[in-house]
């Protein structure tokens, strides 16, 4: 599991549980700034926020969107500017603001750059052919981490497909460890390791469930409705850009997975026995 945070609180507490690695989420840290995610705007604060959370003591992968730029170059010195901060890897997305996706040839050119001006980095290429371009497109997505694997990257995230044969699909057409989203209503991590033997990771679900909570200023158990949110389960307040409507659909949205604000399942999934806050399961 790559439980995703978005400031030193939200990462000190897996990193007490005893996760093996910490993940930035970039719509939490967008968020935190009162700014929209997925529009490039976060470039001063993702480095900011990274630079704390390394101090924690476990490896950092660092959400950097697109990479804040179109140009190569610049995305890679941004990659060596958080490597030199201690960073250990990135997640570098082929979405782009208004829901349209890189192309192709472009997003391996970022890739090789940074493989090329920051090679000691964990470079994890993430895909959303599922979620922009007009219509979830699996083909275009397995094709896709094939080329960015053969640019250099170290990783491949696809997040959309949920059940056991999309997962193993996209696991048996790279060689690269696989990331995806992790979805308590439809996974156990020891079904996802059966099937693709990769990090699972709780991206922006951490951030949405936090301002929720925050939002509603009552508790709620995992699963359920939360007071605050729309008819669609989503919390209005957390700035989105103009694509994210196509990013997160709203059936992912709705299907918790904040182990943050959601004790007993951060529990089930923590590599530790228990955590220190295994206690106040259902309690704020």
């Amino acid at each position: 599991m790559l439980p995703n945070a978005w400031d030193v609180a939200s990462a000190a507490m897996p990193a007490d549980a005893g996760f093996a690695a910490i993940g930035t989420t970039s719509l939490g840290v967008a968020a935190t700034a009162g700014i929209p995610d997925a529009a490039g705007l976060a470039r001063a604060e993702t480095p900011a926020v990274a630079a704390r959370v390394v101090r924690l003591g476990p490896p950092v992968t660092v959400d950097v969107e697109g990479g804040f730029s179109e140009d190569p170059g610049e995305v890679a010195d941004l990659v060596v500017r958080l490597a030199k901060l201690g960073v250990a890897g990135v997640d570098v997305e082929d979405g782009r603001p208004g829901g349209v996706l890189a192309s192709r040839s472009h997003q391996c050119a970022v890739i090789a750059a940074i493989r090329s001006r920051a090679p000691g980095v964990f470079v994890n290429a993430r895909t959303d052919a599922h979620w922009l371009g007009g219509r979830p497109d699996p083909a275009a997505a397995l094709d896709r981490i094939r080329a960015y694997a053969d640019a250099g990257a170290d990783g491949a995230f696809v997040p959309g497909p949920a059940d056991d044969a999309g997962i193993a699909e996209v696991a048996a057409a790279t060689p690269l460890p696989v990331n995806v989203l992790f979805d308590p209503a439809r996974h156990t991590v020891d079904r996802l390791a059966g099937s693709a033997p990769a990090p699972h990771c709780c991206g922006r679900r951490w951030a949405r469930r936090s301002a929720r909570r925050r939002r509603s200023g009552a508790g709620s158990r995992c699963g359920e409705p939360v007071r605050g949110a729309g008819a669609d389960g989503r919390y209005a307040g957390v700035p989105r850009g103009p694509g994210d409507a196509h990013r997160v659909p709203p059936q992912q949205d709705l299907a918790i997975s904040c182990q943050l604000c959601c004790p007993e399942l951060y529990k089930e999934v923590s590599p530790c026995s228990s955590t220190p806050w295994a206690d106040s399961a259902g309690k704020e």
